[in-house]
């Protein structure tokens, strides 16, 4: 074996090491959990003094991927905000604020939803309290899009709990 390919593996090796140890390797893509029953998670929300986020999402919709796990999955991850999912066009049932049960897209449709992603903030009582954001803005954007509206949610319950 030649010198030049064993050292091509070491080298390989310590790459390979080195972003192993940085914790960069095979990362997960964020993800975030489908809705349920959206009384409950808006229970949960609100005991930490925090909105419930919903993403409408398509299953395949590059905007929705992005805005996923670049965006709202890392802030549920990693901050622990409190963020569901709704899946356009799914059958699966969810139960809706007032405890029914309907589908992810039947309650999309109530929402009045036509576009993915759509990032919804509710408070007390399922109401919303900051201006959705609809569809895929441009990336410089999205993330001071995003706080923008996570501080207007977090005020309006601030207020509502005072």
């Amino acid at each position: 074996m030649s010198s030049t390919l064993l050292l091509s593996r070491r080298q390989l090796f310590a790459a390979t090491a080195g972003v192993y140890a940085s914790g960069l390797a095979f990362a997960a893509p964020a993800s975030l959990p489908l809705a349920l029953s959206l009384q409950d998670e808006l229970a949960l929300a609100l005991k930490k003094q925090q909105p419930l986020v919903v993403m409408i999402s398509l299953d395949g919709c590059p905007f929705c991927k992005i805005a996923r796990e670049n965006y709202l999955g890392p802030l549920h991850e990693q901050q622990g905000l409190p963020i569901v999912q709704v899946d356009m066009r799914s059958t699966r049932i969810l139960k809706n604020f007032s405890g029914a049960s309907l589908s992810h897209d039947d309650m999309r449709r109530a929402w009045g939803v036509k576009v993915a992603p759509t990032v919804l903030f509710f408070g007390q009582g399922g109401q919303e309290i900051a201006a959705r954001m609809v569809g895929g803005y441009i990336p410089d954007f999205y993330g001071a899009y995003l706080d923008e509206r996570l501080l207007q949610a977090r005020a309006a319950i601030k207020k509502l709990s005072s």
